[in-house]
């Protein structure tokens, strides 16, 4: 698929930091001289912790939901989603005047989703192991009529999920690398799409959970692939399979991704906290555990890393830490 019939362009994503402007935070940029002296490399951390909803979902919730004919909304909004999308949904839909209705894995962490029913959205537990999420939601858009928001393989999603990219570029200046969180993969199409659209494009590399290898799977098959839905702590990024139209994007726009284990994705929660006084969810520290650990050498490099969420609940995260998790 060549760059110009690919599911978005540099101007989708222009038009939706427009269209979150005022809404959505613009997130900030921690640079840290003791954590470029470690890399020996110059590094742009973008907390999107500090996101309405504590996660980079809101850009392109928003985004989608605010792009919806006025039938669509009244009809509702429906996704599936482990925590960050559902939040993130049931705060765009209540800005919007609209019902949301989410459906969480069981075993989603109880604080996404009080907090997804404290935005008001109605919440349907489901199997991530046995279910199929993408059935469930078409089932009841059949049923009930509801417009459904994917969480990531939709244009609009990605649109939005580049924005961060698009502002992390604008705030750092040029950069040889931005290396992103993966998971279905909105998050790092969007990105891809918006760093190729600068006068300097930087390298571009997806981050995954190696329990999961959904992305590496895939990009070595030259297709979404599917796979085994293994335990993880990066709750976020475990799928089954990336989207149809985020792989074509990244296949294209991004370099590579690579995989971290549970243990250096820890160990990179734990030094943003200790060094850094940011609190970083498990999928949210991915990225910067790739360069932490040494699975990506940045040596000598200017580096864009995206902390793409915060959303975990202090008892999960002190159990993480302390290593009972």
């Amino acid at each position: 698929m060549d760059e110009d019939r690919l599911p978005i362009n540099p101007d989708d994503v222009a038009a939706a930091a427009g269209r979150i402007a005022g809404v959505a935070n613009r997130t900030p940029v921690f640079t840290s001289r003791a954590l470029d002296e470690r890399l020996g490399a110059t590094v742009y951390l973008k907390a999107e912790s500090f996101q309405r909803g504590g996660a980079f979902k809101f850009r392109g919730a928003y985004n989608t939901v605010a792009s919806l004919a006025p039938e669509d909304l009244a009809r509702g909004v429906v996704a599936s989603s482990s925590g960050n999308h559902a939040q993130a949904l049931a705060i765009a839909a209540r800005l919007a005047g609209a019902e949301a209705t989410i459906f969480m894995p069981r075993d989603a962490p109880a604080s996404k989703r009080a907090a997804t029913e404290g935005y008001g959205a109605r919440v349907i537990e489901f199997d991530r192991y046995g279910d199929d999420r993408e059935t469930l939601v078409a089932e009841l858009v059949a049923r009930d009529g509801l417009t459904p928001v994917h969480p990531y393989n939709d244009p609009r999603i990605m649109a939005g999920a580049g924005t961060a990219t698009r502002e992390l570029l604008e705030q750092a200046g040029p950069l040889d690398l931005v290396l992103i969180p993966a998971g279905g993969g909105g998050q790092l199409a969007g990105g891809a799409v918006a760093a190729a659209a600068v006068a300097e494009p930087p390298r571009v590399i997806g981050v995954e959970p190696a329990a999961i290898g959904q992305w590496r799977a895939s990009l070595d098959a030259g297709r979404p692939a599917q796979v085994e839905v293994r335990r993880t702590i990066a709750d976020g990024q475990q799928l089954p399979s990336p989207g149809e139209l985020t792989f074509a994007v990244v296949k294209q726009l991004a370099e590579n991704v690579v995989g971290v284990t549970d243990e250096q994705m820890l160990a990179a929660m734990g030094y943003l906290f200790e060094r850094q006084k940011l609190v970083v969810e498990p999928s949210g520290s991915s990225a910067l555990a790739a360069v932490l650990s040494g699975v990506l050498d940045v040596h000598g490099l200017r580096v864009g890393v995206v902390l793409s969420g915060g959303n975990i609940a202090v008892e999960r995260f002190v159990s993480l830490l302390a290593g009972a998790g």
